[in-house]
């Protein structure tokens, strides 16, 4: 079993920037990725970045060049930087922390609007 928490949402306007924090908790020994998507009212859920256990990073083509994942292993979290935020970023962001097995566990989101 594997929770995650998801903080660092809120509102800003289009050019400003927020970083978007998740921690995992429980049997975190076994994730492989965490992977950050978001979720915009009407539209289906959209990859947005991804972070392997080596660190190599893999990008929506949207967010290339404005977004950046990181992460800490010692405090078992995954960051997601976003800089010159677009009033179409508006959505809910989701953790999702994949385990060697490939089972996916989700963290229950958090908002970003970004106002024009």
């Amino acid at each position: 079993q594997v929770q995650l928490v998801e903080s660092g949402g809120g509102l800003v306007q289009a050019g400003g920037s927020l970083r978007l924090s998740c921690a995992a908790s429980g049997s975190t020994f076994s994730i492989n990725t965490m992977n950050w998507y978001r979720q915009a009212p009407g539209k289906q859920r959209e990859f947005i970045a991804q972070i392997t256990t080596g660190g190599r990073s893999n990008y929506a083509d949207s967010v290339k060049g404005r977004f950046t994942i990181s992460r800490d292993n010692a405090k078992n979290t995954v960051y997601l930087q976003m800089n010159s935020l677009k009033p179409e970023d508006t959505a809910v962001y989701y953790c999702d922390a994949r385990l060697m097995t490939l089972r996916d566990y989700w963290g229950q989101g958090t908002q970003v609007t970004v106002s024009s």
